[in-house]
C-alpha cells in the first residue's frame, strides 16, 4: 500500500514538475513576443 502511495507521489510531483515548466516556458515565450511588438512599434512611430 506504502509503495503505490510512493508511486502516485512522485507521478503527481513530476505532473507538477512538466506543468510549472510549461508554464514558464511560456510565460518567456510571451515576454518575448511582447517586447518584439513592442520594440516593433516604438520604430514604426
Amino acid at each position: 500500500m506504502s509503495i503505490v502511495v510512493i508511486v502516485v507521489g512522485l507521478l503527481l510531483a513530476f505532473l507538477a514538475f512538466r506543468f510549472i515548466t510549461g508554464v514558464v516556458k511560456f510565460a518567456v515565450l510571451a515576454a518575448i513576443v511582447i517586447a518584439v511588438v513592442y520594440f516593433l512599434s516604438q520604430g514604426s512611430l
